[in-house]
């Protein structure tokens, strides 16, 4: 265990949230690998994205296989969370800077456990998920 992994090494399984950033109508087998490849042994708690991606039958049958939830924000909540990947040309396309990264962090509550990462064009994200501490 090094002292990054803290305390949370003691508490069971890691959960992230995954911010995912992927084209209109991505395969859900494509979001898939990237998140599978992002998350590794982690525990997806959600997939978070832009809120005109959410129902994105992609994203809704990646979510179904991983039986989590998806969360949408919208771009102007996006815009403003602090990351350290920013796109140009995402802003350009979709209103904010970043998708994957600011979702997973929005979804998250915690810290980034996983930077924006590119598989296969399909962009994630992963952040820790703030879960309250017990009271043992």
């Amino acid at each position: 265990m090094t002292e990054a992994d803290g305390p949370r090494a003691t508490r069971g399984p890691v959960r992230v949230a995954v911010g995912v950033g992927a084209r209109p109508r991505a395969a859900a087998e494509s979001i898939l690998a990237a998140v599978r490849a992002v998350a590794g042994t982690d525990v997806v708690g959600c997939l978070a994205t832009i809120d005109r991606r959410a129902d994105d039958p992609g994203v809704r049958a990646a979510a179904r296989e991983l039986r989590v939830a998806v969360r949408g924000f919208t771009a102007a909540e996006l815009a403003r969370v602090a990351v350290g990947h920013r796109s140009d040309r995402t802003a350009t396309a979709v209103g904010t800077p970043s998708v994957a990264e600011a979702a997973a962090l929005l979804a998250g509550g915690g810290g980034l456990a996983r930077a924006r990462t590119v598989v296969g064009g399909v962009v994630v994200a992963a952040a820790y998920l703030a879960v309250p501490e017990q009271p043992w």
